[in-house]
């Protein structure tokens, strides 16, 4: 078995020294600015080298995927009806997600605060992001892009999608063959199925190596935020910030727990306590595809099976971006509430629709909520002229927002596997490793 699959004892467990790091990198970043104080050296010069550890885990979270699944062909069933249960469970997810974000715009209707207000706000807009070469909300345009043009091309780029539907008919042509293989082919099959999960025993190994640097990676990286965009920027933009932050919180924090104990039968507390380690990593590298082995981890820990773990985790993973599609769709409607361009329902429909297919279409794209924001507001009938107004205003607070979204989707992957599992009964079921007194 590999060590993903055993609980090492921690005595100082990767979130807290994770947390540590980021009130070093805060500390560092508000006292520093953008001074040199380190043999020449500032926090803008030491953030990139903090970005080459979630580099690193992105480059290997890819194939560590790929191999998972593939293996997962050889050990387990992964049936049409598991399929099917995954994407029913992510869908009543985005739909509460969905409701909930409309609840809480409709009735406090928060974006008329910044009505009038909108040149004074302007002291803080920030660089609005490079536009994505080739993002679309097209959904045929972006099930092509699925296909990949090469086989190696989705490990070059990082293409998620791509890579599953790769390793989906790897792994489905493997276990075929090996169903009907005799004699000498039998034994090629057999040497292939150890090779695999001497891979994937191997990349999970160097993955959770390189998460044990995230602390120092993570204390660099804040402090190269924190030095360019300050704090003082959230009392004047608090209005938007708390607005989405609850809204992303209130999906995670209580729907999720919740969702988790009544269908996945583990209670919130042991819940949250077990993807303490993945949430603290995704917040802070921004990034839940550099967090997959440490959210595997913890799923293995609270008990699931391997097969519920990544089938949701690895195959599903696009389809679990809760913490994108909910921030496109409240995002959207708050700046057009403060633009004094009111939505009907059906437009807020398409707004909706809009943020799903950002959210399971161009998740891969890095700062991918920001990025495609400026398309969700162009599907709503804003004119570009205007969007290219609203979205520098709230650039400067979308760097926390964006580590929160990574939060959320890890939390959705958690949890569409717990809910997952508790209707797969193929396996012997498994005791969890997490206990609480």
């Amino acid at each position: 078995m590999s060590s993903l699959t055993e609980a090492a004892p921690r005595r100082f467990p990767l979130y807290l020294r994770v947390l540590l790091g980021v009130g070093v990198g805060t500390a560092m970043g508000v006292a520093f600015r953008s001074e040199p104080y380190l043999f020449g050296a500032s926090n803008a010069d030491l953030g990139p080298l903090g970005m080459l550890v979630v580099r690193l885990l992105k480059t290997l979270a890819t194939p560590l995927i790929f191999v998972a699944i593939v293996d997962s062909f050889f050990k387990t069933r992964i049936s049409a009806a598991s399929g099917a249960r995954l994407l029913v469970i992510c869908a009543v997810n985005v739909t509460i997600a969905m409701l909930l974000g409309l609840l809480i715009l409709n009735t406090f209707q928060p974006g008329g605060g910044w009505a009038g207000h909108l040149e004074s706000l302007k002291a803080f807009a920030g660089a609005p992001p490079a536009a994505a070469t080739g993002a679309t909300l097209s959904p045929l345009k972006n099930f092509a892009a699925f296909v990949p043009e090469s086989v190696v091309e989705p490990f070059q780029k990082n293409l998620v999608i791509s890579v599953v539907l790769l390793a989906v008919l790897v792994g489905g042509a493997l276990r075929s063959v090996r169903a009907e293989a005799t004699g000498s082919l039998a034994m090629g099959i057999a040497v292939v199925e150890q090779l695999v999960e001497a891979l994937y025993a191997a990349l999970t190994k160097m993955l959770l190596w390189v998460a044990e640097a995230m602390p120092f990676a993570v204390a660099l990286i804040v402090a190269d935020v924190v030095g360019k965009a300050g704090l003082g920027v959230f009392s004047a933009l608090a209005v938007f910030f708390g607005t989405i932050l609850a809204g992303l919180l209130i999906h995670a924090l209580v729907y999720y727990p919740l969702l988790g104990w009544v269908v996945g039968r583990i209670s919130p507390l042991v819940f949250l306590r077990g993807g303490l380690d993945a949430v603290v990593t995704a917040v802070s590298c921004n990034s839940s595809l550099a967090t997959m082995p440490v959210t595997l981890r913890c799923l293995r820990a609270l008990g699931v099976r391997e097969s519920s773990a990544r089938l949701s985790a690895c195959v599903g993973t696009n389809f679990n971006n809760d913490g994108i599609m909910l921030y496109e769709a409240m995002a959207t409607l708050f700046l057009c509430q403060a633009l004094g361009f009111p939505l009907n329902a059906g437009a807020q429909v398409t707004v909706v629709l809009a943020s799903i297919m950002a959210g399971v279409g161009i998740a891969g794209i890095p700062e991918a909520g920001l990025i495609i924001l400026p398309l969700v507001l162009g599907a709503a009938g804003i004119p570009e002229a205007t969007i290219a107004v609203a979205i520098p205003l709230i650039v400067p607070v979308d760097w926390i927002l964006a580590r929160v979204r990574s939060g959320v989707n890890v939390l959705a992957d958690m949890v569409v596997a717990i809910v997952l599992d508790r209707f797969e009964e193929d396996s012997e079921p498994v005791t969890p490793d997490i206990q609480i007194s």
